[in-house]
């Protein structure tokens, strides 16, 4: 996309040390002091931090993790104006199809519900949908969007100029060359205690075959001189380079910033737009009727596939060179991707044909587990975590056109800041790069020989500095292949002073507070306060970090925490129509300094405004003061409001109809009613301010407004609806949990994330909380363990000549500790020509995690109506290709290949979740948040979200159960989300993710009532039941351990809520039984009916 307009600032590609992760040597977590570069106006007033510890030419250290010491004083600088990015520069502009009709089923009977308008996900006329729906490029008449749904799509018109800050830049080399008498340093911190298994696949070893070779012929010129590498997707910092008039963005106000990032971390490519996918058969009409079953079907055997792709290499020229090598030969190559291709007499289990109407039960008996990639096992090895990175097809088409007739989603699917138990970190001098693309050496990278290696993304052949030829694991010298950076596909680098453009700043935490009547009277204050006490000494950071707080009514009260005073001081700011701030010194103060003094307040709070009769409240003021106060540093904003903000600056009125909850029709007001708080939002994101919102309110507080201000900085949102510390002790539990975990996770300040493929891909559209400083650098000004991605691809060039494309996402971000971290992510798929192919690698969840998202931004940016229909015709479009292209005999039924067939399962989830569902009464900020979840949740949690676990747990065995930490956890098997399931006799366990439900039928057995749940009888289970007392029986400690398993397995805590029948919460219980009909929605079977009728048209 063109990002004209827009303007980057105060940040280079985000990194930072996370205080909970493996810890580094002490001697490489000293701050560097020469070297570095800073942006003018950002830092005027530089304090030198402690330059590294020297070590001896070509010494290196290795250690085991340890604590690193605090990094010295930080100073804050003096606040100076920094540009900051345009606002909405561009509106959005949608093409609409007018040749298909909706495909989504009839409404039951019992309700009336108008025909949905069609909009189907792939093209399927000669005008082509809106371009965040259409999986290949962007149609030529898609415009850029108005970043209304917080994604950006690429400009996929005729050739063009660069856009403005992403357009080629020069770029030096000196990064890849050895200063004169530089000091090498490589320090390697191992991921656990078992070292790291030896590299056998690099090319001048017999074992090693050469990944993804350029066309016959073409030999990588060597490099000379300075590059010009333009800006590309996500890696490595380069250093700070000056850069032209013609690539700097401009802001609001004309004047020029310096584009940070761009200026270190170059290396991307602008995209150019594939041709549109060809058109379609027009949309089926949905009828008002399913037939019926024929009787007798078969399931069908596995048909004969497509013809597979025939195995192809070209072998590397790499000439006469001193070292030589043995080079794994076509046939040889051949012979290891055989099981790429599915032109065998037995086609594996993933494309076996299941008639999804006679197949009853399709679920597996535990979680469902990812497909893994048909590649060799010398490289799958070396392969990146699902957890971590997924792609929705793990066999990539050879061309565009292809991947239109699967009519298959083609993205990614991220948790880049995962909290992970083994993660490699590596110090060094020199962090070995790609001189064209700038990608990070990786293990699927080639080594022509000893001293040259070929990128994987741009097949560029570049030279192995002399740094790399040591190895700090095996301490021996010569072996390249053997480094942690060329054996692990997830690592992370401590950047070197060549990656900043300024020191790294502190950790800085400000807390909004509502001290509004509305707020006192839920009692949210004391224990947000007596949590931040708990708490205050775990708070991610250094000595360098500081802390603020600011209470908001109808005015502003600000607090001085200067050290020396003798108590804190409020000072009250009544104009919050021009809000200043009254004493900026005294405001953001050291934790360690001002500890007492931050104590005092937070005890003293709660009673401070016991008696206050304030209802109004100023939210944006107090954010826009907020604003002001961190702009100098950055930071993280903590907001907590129970109430829609009714004065000042962003003030709103009550949208919501609550006659309309339950309508069938459209659900209208899924925009903001202002833009104030994006504005906002944009103005934070270029001053590195995350803004976290934290709503408890039992009122509509219209969270489609205030989302924009976590939504566009980066932040997150939490909803607790009707929170009251009296009356609903399940969210008071739920509330008290996240806050422990939000305050105490890792977190990373000023980062970006950039995303890089293999020649020939580009990126379409990203998902998530962020904002996109250009066509594929995300702006993240906090990063938190907790938050996902989604990224849209397209196929623009014809990948014939490649055997495997790879995709790497890079996150740079400062640590808590003042670290500047670069973690990278490195995934490895093979390249298939066949259809058949094509669907075996299918990845049901995270296609339907892609999907989830756009139909997110369908519904804000057309109507819920298009998102629904839209998600039908993705199953039925994607089972008519599997049937007319892929199947060679036609059966009767709906066919679906293994791999899919929970596929139909998934969507109709969708349909019936809070975000999508009509017919039900939902409030509307219940959908928001709904929707806010399904676009920021990593992908294992949101499939919680949709589809639920549920197990029977009155009698649990010792059968399939696994050891954790000497305890036994017991596995029983997940059953259909059915009535037909549960049972008068039975306990039955809900895990939907945020929430866990016991159901206890009214005929259990008396012990499951005494041993378990401590209680004589049915009728004495208390009404709000929401822990399991602690009982020594094997009964209890069996649930209780499986139940605390579950727990663990999430970063959040769902609350357990014992339910029976006479309980409010067995609605909640019920609606997410997806597979029985509803007033307003079909069953699974009809559900199938009316997918077989379409298909089979």
């Amino acid at each position: 996309m063109s990002d004209t307009g827009f303007s980057t600032q105060n940040g280079s590609e985000g990194g930072e040390h996370y205080t909970n992760g493996p810890m580094q040597n002490p001697v490489i977590n000293q701050l560097p002091s020469q070297g570095l570069n800073v942006s003018q106006g950002s830092y005027p007033q530089m304090i030198s931090t402690k330059a590294p510890h020297q070590l001896a030419p070509a010494q290196y250290n290795y250690v085991p993790p340890q604590n690193p010491p605090t990094v010295n004083m930080y100073q804050r600088p003096i606040q100076t104006n920094i540009a900051r990015p345009p606002l909405d520069p561009f509106k959005q502009v949608l093409a609409h199809q007018d040749s298909s009709v909706s495909r989504l089923p009839p409404q039951p009977p019992s309700v009336t519900a108008p025909a949905m308008p069609s909009n189907n996900l792939y093209a399927s006329s000669q005008i082509l949908p809106p371009s965040n729906w259409h999986y290949g490029n962007s149609s030529s008449s898609s415009q850029l969007s108005n970043f209304q749904a917080n994604h950006v799509t690429s400009w996929s018109g005729p050739a063009r100029t660069p856009p403005l800050g992403m357009g080629y830049s020069k770029t030096s080399a000196q990064q890849n060359s050895i200063p004169g008498n530089r000091t090498t340093q490589s320090n390697y911190v191992p991921p656990g205690p078992n070292p790291v298994n030896p590299l056998v696949m690099q090319a001048y070893q017999p074992t090693r075959p050469p990944v993804g070779p350029p066309p016959m012929g073409i030999v990588s010129p060597p490099f000379q001189g300075p590059a010009t590498s333009p800006a590309g997707p996500l890696s490595s910092v380069d250093p700070p380079i000056k850069q032209g008039s013609e690539h700097m963005p401009l802001p609001v106000d004309g004047t020029k910033v310096p584009n940070s990032f761009d200026t270190l971390e170059s290396g991307g490519r602008n995209f150019v737009s594939a041709a549109p996918p060809p058109p379609t058969v027009a949309g089926r009409t949905a009828t008002q009727s399913y037939p019926s079953l024929p009787p007798n079907y078969q399931n069908v055997g596995p048909a004969s596939s497509a013809s597979g792709m025939p195995p192809h290499i070209q072998p590397y020229p790499v000439g006469t060179q001193p070292f030589q090598q043995t080079l794994v030969s076509p046939a040889q190559l051949s012979s290891s991707l055989g099981n790429m291709s599915l032109n065998q007499a037995e086609q594996p289990e993933a494309l076996k044909a299941i008639n999804l109407l006679q197949e009853r039960n399709i679920l597996p008996r535990g979680l469902v587990t990812p497909p893994v990639p048909c590649l060799p096992h010398a490289l799958q090895k070396f392969n990146c975590s699902p957890e971590v990175f997924r792609c929705t097809l793990t066999n990539i088409p050879q061309t565009q056109s292809l991947l239109n007739k699967a009519k298959l989603p083609l993205g990614l699917v991220l948790h880049p800041f995962k909290d992970l138990s083994q993660l490699p970190v590596v110090t060094s001098s020199t962090i070995v790069r790609c001189r064209s693309c700038r990608t990070y050496i990786n293990p699927f990278v080639t080594f022509l020989d000893q001293r040259r290696w070929k990128c994987n993304l741009c097949y560029r052949v570049n030279d192995v500095p002399e740094e790399f030829m040591y190895n700090p694991v095996s301490r021996s010298y010569g072996e390249p292949h053997k480094r942690p950076e060329v054996q692990n596909s997830t690592i992370e680098f401590i950047a070197p002073s060549e990656y900043m453009l300024r020191p790294p700043q502190p950790a800085v935490y400000l807390f909004v507070l509502d001290v509004s009547h509305n707020a006192i009277e839920t009692g949210y204050l004391d224990t947000v306060c007596r949590l931040l006490l708990d708490n205050l000494n775990l708070l991610p950071g250094d000595m360098r970090t500081k802390i603020g707080f600011i209470t908001f009514d109808s005015t502003i009260h600000f607090y001085n925490l200067q050290e020396g005073l003798s108590q804190p001081q409020m000072l009250v700011v009544s104009d919050i129509e021009d809000v200043f701030i009254p004493a900026p010194d005294s405001l953001l103060v050291n934790l360690n300094e001002s500890k007492e003094l931050i104590q005092d307040l937070l005890k003293s709070l709660p009673q401070m405004f016991t008696k206050t009769l304030e209802t109004q409240s100023a939210l944006g003021p107090a954010l826009t003061a907020a604003h002001k106060l961190l702009s100098p540093t950055g930071g993280r904003v903590s907001v907590f409001q129970t109430q829609i903000p009714s004065i000042g600056l962003g003030a709103l009125k009550s949208r919501e109809d609550p006659n309309q909850r339950a309508a069938a029709k459209d659900v209208q007001h899924l925009t903001p009613a202002t833009d104030f708080y994006k504005k906002l939002a944009l103005d934070c994101s270029g001053q590195q301010i995350a803004v976290d919102l934290f709503v408890l309110s039992g009122q509509y507080c219209d969270l489609a407004s205030l989302a924009c201000i976590s939504r566009y900085s980066s932040g997150s949102v939490y909803y607790y609806p009707s929170y009251h510390h009296q009356h609903n002790a399940g969210q008071v539990e739920r509330f008290e949990k996240d806050v422990k975990r939000y305050l105490t996770r890792k977190i990373g300040f000023e980062a970006v994330m950039r995303i890089r493929c293999t020649k020939g891909l580009s990126i379409h559209t990203f998902h998530g909380n962020f904002f996109v400083r250009s066509t594929d650098l995300l702006s993240l000004p906090n990063v938190n363990p907790d938050a996902g991605f989604a990224v849209q691809m397209s196929i623009e060039d014809n990948l014939v000549d490649m055997q495997v494309v790879s995709f790497q996402a890079a996150l740079l971000y400062t640590s808590s500790k003042g670290e500047r971290r670069i973690r990278v992510h490195t995934m490895c798929l093979p390249v298939v020509n066949s259809l058949a192919d094509i669907f075996a690698g299918a990845d049901v969840q995270a296609i339907t995690g892609l999907l989830a998202s756009m139909a997110v931004d369908r519904s804000v940016s057309s109507s819920l109506s298009d998102a629904r229909d839209a998600l039908v015709n993705a199953v039925i479009d994607s089972f008519s290709a599997y049937r007319t292209s892929v199947l060679s005999l036609q059966q009767p039924g709906l066919l679906a290949p293994a791999c899919m067939r929970l596929f139909p399962l998934y969507v109709l989830a969708l349909l019936k979740q809070k975000a999508f569902r009509t017919g039900t009464s939902t409030r509307l900020d219940d959908r928001v948040f709904a929707m806010c979840q399904l676009k920021y949740q990593p992908l294992v949690y949101f499939m919680l979200l949709i589809h639920p676990a549920l197990y029977r747990v009155d009698n649990l065995t010792d059968e399939g159960s696994i050891n954790v930490n000497d305890k036994v956890i017991p596995q029983p098997p997940i059953l259909q989300l059915s009535v037909e399931k549960l049972s008068r006799d039975g306990a039955f366990l809900m895990d939907a993710g945020s929430v866990m439900f016991l159901w206890v039928g009214g005929s259990c057995a008396p012990n499951f009532f005494n041993q378990v749940l401590g209680v004589s009888d049915y009728t004495a289970i208390p009404q709000n039941m929401t822990q399991l007392p602690e009982l020594d029986t094997a009964e209890s400690v069996k649930l209780r351990s499986f139940i605390s398993w579950l727990r663990e397995q999430r970063p959040f805590f769902p609350v357990l809520h014992v339910i029976r029948n006479e309980s409010p919460l067995k609605t909640n219980f019920m609606q997410n039984m997806i597979e029985d009909r509803t007033e307003s929605a079909f069953s699974y079977y009809e559900f199938l009916l009316h997918l077989q009728q379409q298909v089979s048209k």
